[in-house]
């Protein structure tokens, strides 16, 4: 019964990675074309292009390694090629969770509205920092993620093992010794970019509630529009959020290493950490019209291919 329930949510992760590779891969198409066209690279687009990239690397990724631990299991376990896997699952994972914080942080800087002179420095000078945000990040993602190449995070070669070829007592130790070191990692890797993310985000929100509670007793015509603007702005925005925050907490339990390999704990946390980037990148589709415009001309020549053969 556990083994149909981990296979199920195995099965869901896989789905909605698929989803998310759509996405992104659209995201990254419409934002590609936009710069190829314009012969300029926007800090928005650049961003978008970080962003999208990342993630559909990341999704690819995990479902590189999710077919590999369910067909190949005994290769797959194998010292160098695990320790490969997890390095780049790790360096992926920091990487877009640093990309949509900067993401949040541009939309603040561009959107609310406050005095404070450092946020009126930040947003004169965003557009041109936009690019060493994106390389620090990355090579930071880089820097954190080169301890699992050291597999020092494992502590135990055995741990990563089934069950039955490790004993009780081994891995409550290796996990005492793995979760002290997961704190160090997360802390530098995923905790950092939270922050960022979290932080842009309220004060997003803050703003944009203060202008829409300003519109209210006016909200007749375009400033009736305006208004349903801010209000679709503050959804997205507060799903951002909790997107972001439930992959953070899934990914710190997958990285705790305190379930069994594809137990029904793991595979829960694979399915939520393969939907909130799937959601991210079509709350971000159906939110701009600019990434609208590609699904829609898809559907469109879809539709005139197939009536062309049905007639």
């Amino acid at each position: 019964m556990y083994a149909l329930f981990s296979l199920l949510f195995v099965a869901i992760a896989i789905i909605e990675s698929m989803a998310g590779l759509l996405g992104n891969g659209a995201v990254l198409a419409v934002c590609s074309t936009s710069c190829i066209r314009s012969k300029i690279l926007s800090s928005y687009d650049m961003i978008m292009i970080f962003l999208s990239l990342s993630r559909f690397s990341l999704q690819s990724w995990m479902m590189l390694d999710l077919f590999l631990s369910l067909f190949c299991e005994t290769s797959y376990y194998e010292e160098n090629l695990f320790v490969i896997f997890k390095t780049v699952f790790m360096f992926l994972n920091y990487s877009s969770l640093w990309f949509a914080a900067w993401l949040s942080v541009f939309y603040c800087t561009k959107i609310a509205s406050f005095t404070q002179s450092f946020f009126i420095w930040l947003k004169q000078r965003i557009s041109s920092l936009v690019p060493w945000m994106l390389i620090t990040s990355s090579l930071f993602s880089f820097a954190t993620s080169l301890p699992f190449a050291w597999d020092v995070y494992d502590v135990h070669n055995n741990f990563t093992a089934p069950l039955t070829m490790t004993n009780s007592s081994e891995r409550r130790v290796t996990m005492k010794a793995s979760f002290f070191l997961l704190l160090l990692l997360c802390n530098a890797g995923v905790a950092l970019p939270l922050i960022v993310f979290v932080v842009s985000s309220i004060l997003l929100i803050r703003s944009l509630w203060i202008h829409t509670r300003q519109m209210q007793n006016n909200a007749t015509g375009f400033r009736g529009a305006s208004l349903e603007a801010h209000i679709g702005a503050i959804k997205s925005i507060f799903s951002f959020l909790i997107l972001y925050v439930t992959y953070f907490i899934s990914l710190v339990l997958i990285l705790s290493n305190i379930f069994l390999p594809l137990s029904i704990g793991e595979a829960m946390c694979l399915a939520v950490m393969a939907a909130c980037p799937a959601g991210h990148s079509m709350v971000l589709i159906w939110s701009n019209p600019k990434f609208r415009e590609l699904p829609a001309r898809i559907l469109h020549y879809a539709n005139c291919h197939v009536r062309t053969r049905s007639t």
